[in-house]
């Protein structure tokens, strides 16, 4: 049911955030700033120095900041990143000169957990990214490099830590020499749009809460594509746990090759959906960049509602937390609209409990 929620009270939307997500929004830059720093320091013994192949296992908002750093390092990594998403490794993760990161938030991903203990027997290099909990028992059991970072929130909330950590190991790797530019660049461009997606800013100045307004009733599809397809991911997720609604998110140009052959029915099949292109002059090959345009044209020809987004910045990592950023807002004023609780995930707690009785 749609809540008549008026999005400029907010002493209403503080009284809805009961666990204050606002506050985490208000925090990704500083988080990416902190991040970046500690990582500097922590430790990386030289027999992690030179991998033949990264391998980033987690869930949800501990995987994601693999999949933006895939993304930012595809066309300069020397060697392959990859994000695994499950229980078990891929046959390929075998050797000393493999390199395994176990990000888990919590440190009790039991998807992750699994994945850590099956990489002790294949040979391999190992790093775990947590707050504490069974992976960090797990990596002083077994002697292996431990970054440890302690900020409480949801997973999702601590996407600057997840990710700020990740930059800061690529940058020691030697994958990324212009980060120790593109952080502080991004870092400044957040804090300066915060004000601008600020709750105290009203919604004639606040793009944030007007695309809101935009997808209430609506499945928002997100595409992207290159450094925006994990972004568009990103947003899609975020109107899953903030907002408590179906999204979607689509590739491009994958999505060119599938989707379109769906869009004279939408009505048809009931589906009420706004379609967001996250693009950028910059960044899109030429290429995608004419298919986000034909594709919005399309959208439109059918009758569904469409929306671009152009990031600022002018590093490639600078644009993708300004796109991550402004999604996480959007999720936000979404879930006040609907009138839930943006931090609240009863759902997938539920599953968690019920998966935890049947170990």
């Amino acid at each position: 049911m749609i809540a008549n929620f008026n999005l400029d009270d907010a002493e209403a939307i503080h009284a809805l955030d009961r666990a204050d997500m606002y506050r985490h929004l208000e925090a990704f830059p500083d988080q990416l700033a902190d991040a970046w720093h500690a990582a500097q320091s922590l430790p990386l013994p030289e027999t992690h120095a030179a991998p033949r192949l990264i391998v980033l296992c987690g869930m949800g908002g501990s995987a994601i900041g693999g999949d933006l750093v895939v993304a930012l390092l595809h066309g300069s990594a020397p060697v392959p990143f990859v994000v695994s998403r499950h229980y078990d490794l891929p046959g390929y993760v075998q050797g000393r000169d493999v390199l395994v990161i176990a990000s888990s938030y919590s440190g009790n991903t039991e998807e992750t957990l699994a994945a850590a203990e099956q990489a002790l027997t294949r040979g391999v290099r190992m790093l775990a990214v947590t707050t504490g909990g069974a992976l960090a028992e797990h990596a002083q059991k077994h002697g292996y490099p431990l970054w440890r970072f302690d900020y409480p929130s949801q997973p999702r909330a601590a996407l600057g830590w997840s990710f700020g950590l990740l930059l800061g190991l690529v940058a020691r790797l030697g994958f990324a020499p212009t980060l120790s530019e593109d952080v502080p660049e991004a870092v400044e461009l957040l804090r300066a749009q915060a004000e601008q997606y600020a709750l105290q800013t009203p919604t004639p100045r606040n793009p944030a809460k007007r695309t809101a307004g935009q997808l209430i009733g609506r499945m928002p599809v997100v595409f992207g594509g290159g450094i925006f397809q994990p972004v568009a991911r990103r947003w899609k997720t975020q109107y899953n746990e903030n907002a408590n609604t179906w999204a979607q998110y689509e590739p491009l140009p994958e999505a060119d090759h599938n989707v379109v052959a769906s869009m004279e029915f939408p009505a048809e099949h009931g589906l009420n959906i706004a379609a967001q292109f996250i693009t950028s002059p910059l960044y899109d090959h030429p290429r995608v960049r004419l298919r986000h345009e034909l594709t919005y044209k399309m959208c439109l020809r059918h009758g569904i509602m469409a929306d671009v987004f152009s990031p600022q910045g002018k590093s490639a990592l600078a644009q993708m937390c300004h796109a991550v950023q402004y999604g996480d807002y959007v999720s936000f004023y979404l879930a006040a609209a609907y009138g839930v609780d943006p931090t609240a995930i009863a759902p997938i707690m539920e599953l968690k409990e019920q998966l935890s009785q049947r170990a």
